[in-house]
């Protein structure tokens, strides 16, 4: 049996998808679910048992759970701009924390999501070498809260038992019900359908032009085919990056969509609200080497490959 974390969600219920389409449906989903559409991510996929994120914690602890095979960890506090602090560190390290603990404890794989958050303003680059790790500097309590966990799996010796994914910019089908917290092709499609302009961010730095700020952006369904290799390769073990290695433009993603919808491209660059322009990172591209060398081969999609695919799924709100 597999448990996978925030299952419902964007990332999880993808992955779900992904496995169910290799024939794996001996699965226990564990999420929050709320007043959002966030329970159709679980609506398609076959699964064995679902369970609500504190009763998970409290069947490890009782020792109520059935023979588990595999842990993939993606529930967490998604939200870079929530600012309450205990509540993030709650979910996103001490919550992490006991559910490794209970794997180890079992020698059953845990496979669970960092984020490209960790690397803070890229001073340091985006070098997913663990000799580098405790020199990052995230900008907000979510990428601390991811870094910290890092750090733990590290300082307690736990590298060869734990397998992390420093996921970037990651976007497609599912992430609907996220709001604020969806890509901007989720948050701005049907205004563009409608006639509208792309909106993006101003620049604040002198090097960098309206929209030319870079992001690694990766489709999610080439991200979940890199979680499945360390499904079949659970003895590869480590922390990895999990971008596509190339740094494109918040322009290009916007032309991106305009050419997929066979319209001419509109875009207004709009005031970055105060709170965000100390935090904002202007450039993230993910250092591939170390996923290549631990045999993951499978090519990324181009950007406009994926935005053209994604945007027949967000005409509809279709799920994968």
């Amino acid at each position: 049996m597999i448990i996978v974390t925030g299952a419902a969600g964007f990332i999880g219920s993808c992955f779900l998808e992904k496995l169910n389409r290799e024939g794996i449906d001996d699965i226990v989903a564990v999420d929050r679910l709320d007043g959002s559409d966030k329970w159709r991510g679980l609506a398609n996929k076959r699964i064995q048992d679902y369970l609500d994120k504190d009763d998970l914690l409290e069947r490890i602890r009782s020792n109520r759970m059935p023979r588990v095979r595999q842990i993939v960890h993606m529930g967490a506090c998604s939200s870079t701009t929530c600012t309450d602090a205990r509540y993030v560190m709650d979910n996103n390290f001490a919550y992490s924390r006991e559910l490794a603990l209970w794997a180890f404890r079992r020698k059953v794989p845990f496979l669970y999501a960092s984020s490209a958050a960790t690397y803070g303003d890229g001073e340091l680059g985006f070098d997913d070498d663990p000799a580098l790790l405790t020199r990052l500097r995230p900008l907000n309590i979510y990428g601390y809260s991811k870094h910290l966990f890092d750090l733990w799996i590290r300082a307690h010796g736990y590298s060869r038992r734990a397998t992390g994914l420093k996921f970037f910019n990651v976007f497609g089908p599912n992430e609907y019900h996220k709001g604020d917290m969806a890509s901007v092709l989720c948050r701005r499609f049907d205004e563009i359908m409608a006639g509208g302009d792309f909106r993006l961010f101003k620049s604040y730095r002198a090097d960098y032009k309206d929209g030319e700020q870079k992001r690694d952006f990766i489709y999610v369904k080439d991200a979940v085919e890199a979680m499945f290799f360390f499904i079949v390769h659970p003895g590869k073990t480590g922390l990895y990056n999990l971008g596509t290695g190339e740094a494109r433009s918040w322009n290009d993603l916007a032309k991106a969509l305009f050419a997929a919808l066979g319209q001419k491209p509109r875009i207004f660059y709009i005031d970055m609200p105060e709170e965000l322009r100390g935090r904002y990172q202007y450039f993230t591209q993910a250092r591939m080497d170390r996923l290549r060398k631990a045999g993951f081969k499978t090519s990324f999609r181009s950007l406009e490959e994926s935005v053209a695919d994604y945007a027949g799924y967000l005409k509809g709100k279709t799920y994968l």
